[in-house]
């Protein structure tokens, strides 16, 4: 596991990235639950193809897929505390595994991660599950400043940010993408 990210004083940073958390045989057996996707992306809780093109797939907290949750609560713990400092009390969600084609030029414009199902939201991660030479486009961008920053495309990567940062993923011009996508809960911010 590496740690890239250098902490600057106690502001809240934009966002944090970690590399190695999973195998790559571990990566392949999400990168294979994430091609099974079949329901149709939301956004704000309903169908919304202007806005989102997307199939995705749910990973709930199930004996099966508990190591996963363990292993992103492991690097979300170690983030959090060294660059963002939220009150948080873990998944309020299932996991999500998203698949975006080039067939539907899928995308997901530029949106915050607020949530429908009652759960606060404080961060948001994204797991790179496929080979970034198996596709073009598709890349995760986030807003904090004036011009978009281009999050690096390697499989394996975790990035995690706060879940109100505007982000959006570009269309996928070639191939298919599959991402992992959770949210981190927590009480409401005071």
């Amino acid at each position: 596991m590496q740690h890239l990210l250098t902490p600057y004083s106690k502001q809240i940073e934009p966002f944090a990235w970690w590399e190695g958390a999973f195998t790559e045989q571990e990566l392949n057996w999400l990168q294979e639950k994430a091609k099974k996707a079949s329901e149709q992306g939301k956004a704000g809780g309903e169908i919304q193809n202007e806005i989102r093109r997307s199939e995705v797939d749910w990973l709930h907290k199930k004996e099966e897929n508990s190591w996963v949750f363990e292993r992103l609560a492991n690097v979300v713990a170690r983030l959090n505390c060294d660059y963002f400092g939220f009150d948080l009390t873990g998944f309020g969600e299932p996991i999500q595994l998203t698949n975006y084609h080039e067939s539907k030029q899928g995308n997901y414009r530029w949106h915050q991660d607020f949530g429908s199902s009652g759960a606060s939201r404080k961060l948001s991660l994204v797991l790179q599950l496929a080979d970034p030479k198996d596709y073009e486009g598709g890349e995760l961008q986030i807003l904090t400043r004036k011009e978009p920053i281009t999050i690096q495309k390697k499989r394996g990567l975790i990035t995690v940010f706060p879940a109100w940062t505007l982000h959006q993923v570009t269309p996928v011009t070639k191939g298919t993408r599959q991402t992992l996508v959770t949210w981190i809960s927590g009480p409401p911010f005071k």
